[in-house]
């Protein structure tokens, strides 16, 4: 805060207890501390697009309720309405910042061990496993919200340790997702507001590549987390991965590798597939063996799921307890989960993101799914910000999916004719496009059949859960054994 401007501030507000702390004035609760952000906070943080100045939004976040306001000074200066209400303003040079250095300073008085996990996808899932497989070690966890993973949503996650009445001393261990979308050394800030003790690489993917330029660029922006690990922190890395392998010259403290195809310090073996929303393997670790049960579908899942023992291995967890924890776990929502319908139907609800190496991962996953089915259904969305190369991209992931064997595809919205292209000159003709997703979710419901086994998944932005959830809608689903 401007010292100058600290004598306008009543000082009443200083007594006051913050319930909790929020960036959309639409769903500010009593209590709260709104940060007004502006565009040149946005652009300062890296952050792509044009956005709303909260700045016009303080009077309603007041009288919703919030205790204060975060905002630029420069902003209430110019500003008569601002100014009225300065009694209630924390005045800073740029909010994000201001939010950021909350969040560090929180962090720091905390001082416990931070697991930092990115990757071009997965994020969240592996996200969860972490902090589910370390939880039932006894372990008092703090995760990331939802996926909580950029300038916003890192810091807004460390200050869940201070809301509602909560003490940092209610944690032992933090599990943070880190993300980025351009060339603004995102995860190097979000590193600095939390360093990493244990630092997590999933994976190298194309994607953002409309604002990284090239899957070199992705690589060396997902290094900044290994970069940034304190001194003496440990790197966990995903052998499979050429891009991610090659980061362990980029660290000279400890590093535990995890993966199936290629020789790892944490690793899957004998691993069964056959039946879908479940993969068995046997887990090993530098600490031991254990048979383990995962109940989600897909190689990748597992990928994740090796993470996270990695993560756990770290930190001296037995294999026997990570194998427990792991038969227990859940996939967060719209990420792999398996729905079983009344009529006699499956969806595979994969609708959050998509990007060609996930797609392909859950193609194939229902293609080898070992269950009598009359018809395999592929549903694909477009996948976003892929760069120059966004046509030959969706054009291979079409013939990747004729090869894989399904018997329908259906694309979803702009590039996905591509995708479809693809298919059929790969030989499958089975296929139709949508200009949207509703229309698609339309049309599977007079389509859809008993026996089908059905993949949905496109990118966030062609919202391709509209398809499940106008099935959930029409039709019953099976849960435990009984419909709901």
């Amino acid at each position: 805060m401007m010292g100058a401007d600290a004598a306008l501030v009543s000082a009443e507000l200083f007594d006051k207890e913050i319930a909790d702390f929020s960036i959309d004035s639409r769903s500010i609760n009593a209590g709260e501390l709104f940060f007004a952000l502006s565009q040149q906070d946005y652009a300062r943080a890296g952050f792509n697009g044009a956005f709303a100045d909260a700045h016009e939004f303080i009077a309603d976040a007041l009288g919703r309720g919030a205790l204060a306001a975060v905002a630029r000074a420069d902003r209430v200066r110019a500003d008569e309405r601002l100014r009225a209400l300065a009694d209630r303003l924390l005045l800073v040079d740029d909010a994000i910042a201001a939010l950021q250095t909350l969040a560090h300073r929180v962090y720091s008085a905390w001082g416990k061990t931070v697991v930092a996990i990115t990757g071009s996808a997965g994020k969240t899932t592996a996200k969860e496993l972490t902090a589910h497989v370390l939880g039932a070690t006894g372990r008092r966890i703090l995760k990331s919200e939802r996926n909580y993973n950029n300038g916003l949503g890192l810091p807004l996650s460390v200050l869940q340790m201070v809301r509602h009445g909560r003490s940092p001393e209610q944690f032992d261990l933090a599990v943070l997702e880190m993300g980025m979308s351009s060339p603004t050394h995102e995860i190097r800030r979000l590193c600095d507001i939390t360093p990493p003790d244990i630092g997590v690489e999933l994976m190298v993917a194309p994607v953002h590549l409309e604002y990284l330029g090239s899957i070199e660029n992705i690589a060396a922006a997902k290094a900044e987390l290994i970069e940034g690990l304190k001194p003496g922190g440990t790197a966990v890395l995903n052998a499979d991965d050429e891009w991610v392998i090659r980061m362990r010259d980029k660290h000279r403290g400890p590093v535990i590798t995890f993966g199936i195809d290629r020789e790892s310090d944490v690793t899957a073996t004998e691993i069964e597939t056959a039946h879908l929303g479940e993969v068995r393997f046997r887990l090993t670790t530098p600490l031991g063996v254990a048979s383990a049960a995962l109940p989600m579908s897909g190689r990748h899942n597992l990928m994740n799921a090796l993470a996270a023992s990695a993560v756990a291995t770290c930190l001296e967890v037995q294999p026997h307890q990570i194998a427990d924890a792991l038969r227990q776990a859940k996939p967060p929502g719209m990420r792999g989960e398996t729905l079983d319908f009344v009529a006699g139907f499956t969806v595979v609800d994969d609708s959050y993101n998509s990007n060609p190496r996930s797609l392909i991962s859950m193609v194939q996953t229902i293609a080898e799914a070992g269950e009598v089915r009359k018809r395999r259904i592929v549903i694909a969305g477009e996948m976003l910000e892929l760069g120059p190369d966004e046509v030959r991209l969706h054009r291979e992931a079409g013939q990747e999916i004729a090869r894989a064997g399904v018997d329908l595809l259906w694309g979803v919205r702009g590039l996905a004719e591509d995708m479809i292209a693809g298919a059929r000159a790969a030989g499958l003709t089975a296929t139709r496009f949508f200009d949207s997703s509703q229309e698609a979710a339309t049309a599977l419901l007079d389509e859809v059949k008993e026996g089908d086994l059905i993949l949905v998944k496109g990118s966030r932005g062609v919202a391709t859960d509209k398809i499940v959830n106008a099935l959930r809608g029409r039709f019953e689903l099976v849960v435990a054994g009984e419909s709901v």
